[in-house]
């Protein structure tokens, strides 16, 4: 059994779906849990379910992406329980267009939620990992979507993109203060998977307390307590030397994310011209490209 006790975790966003079962998973391992959202009636909801289940819990009702906001959780977790060991990034909205009709509202509201506010969250948290020792976890939320692109969701797709190379770059940066860094790459059926048409049929059957179909689980799609395994196994000790890495779990699958890699390179003495590349371009990489395709899940 992993073991948790002790240690103390923010999670942001977890008044509801994926972060609600990050933070009720963490809190039944052991770990005293700040939950988080915008919304102080669920929050509060929350925090009863997992105190009636035995754990530790707090709210903070404050929406990420501001400095103050990130400052204000990891201060209540301090402050309520005496330390913080995992910062886990999960708040999020969607405002889904194409590009033509994607507003600088839509764009600039999902950036600051995704983006702004693991940036703001996780260097809140790294500052007083190093004040304290000890090391720490960052777990941060990334999508199918930053992965490989997903239509109508520029906004979205870009900040969960950004989202991995901040894992990448996190990793480097603290590994001397042993401060492990993993991006989640999550698939479940939620609210949010509702919204593709694909899902929305099984999603609803799902939330009427229907079992997820095994193909569908064989095939990564799940409830939102298999990727909440993921995320404790994460904050454990157990997953001390992992670090830099986008993991994906959904339904019966776990699969590790490979990070971008030069796929086929041409040298050419004295440099290119346009010519150059036009008459190399095809005969060198024509049989490598890589076509647009579906996300598959968010």
């Amino acid at each position: 059994m992993i073991d948790l006790a002790g240690k103390v975790a923010v999670v942001t966003g977890s008044g509801r779906g994926l972060g609600l079962a990050y933070a009720k998973a963490l809190a039944a391992a052991g770990a005293a849990v700040v939950v988080n959202d915008i919304d102080a009636d669920v929050a509060e909801q929350a925090v009863n379910d997992i105190e009636k289940a035995g754990g530790h819990a707090v709210a903070e009702i404050v929406g990420v992406g501001p400095t103050e906001a990130a400052d204000r959780l990891v201060a209540r977790a301090v402050d309520e329980f005496g330390r913080l060991d995992v910062m886990c990034t999960n708040a999020g909205i969607l405002r889904d267009r194409t590009l033509k009709n994607m507003t600088d509202e839509d764009f600039d509201l999902v950036i600051e939620t995704h983006l702004r506010g693991t940036f703001t969250c996780g260097r809140a948290a790294a500052a007083r990992f190093r004040e304290q020792g000890g090391g720490g976890r960052l777990l941060l939320v990334g999508s199918p979507a930053g992965q490989r692109g997903n239509f109508g969701q520029t906004n979205y797709a870009g900040a969960k993109a950004a989202i991995a190379a901040i894992c990448w770059t996190w990793a480097m940066e603290l590994a001397r203060d042993a401060v492990t860094v993993n991006a989640v790459i999550p698939v479940a059926l939620t609210r949010m998977a509702a919204t593709i048409p694909a899902l929305r049929e099984v999603t609803e059957a799902v939330e009427r307390g229907e079992p997820v179909p095994p193909a569908m689980r064989r095939s990564g799609f799940g409830l939102v307590e298999d990727v909440a395994s993921l995320v404790v196994f994460l904050a454990s000790d157990e997953a001390a030397e992992i670090t830099g890495q986008c993991i994906g779990i959904g339904g019966d699958k776990l699969s590790l994310w490979s990070r971008p890699a030069e796929l086929v390179q041409a040298v050419r003495e004295g440099g290119w011209t346009p010519e150059a590349i036009a008459e190399s371009f095809q005969p060198v990489f024509g049989s490598t490209l890589q076509g647009a395709r579906p996300a598959g899940g968010r």
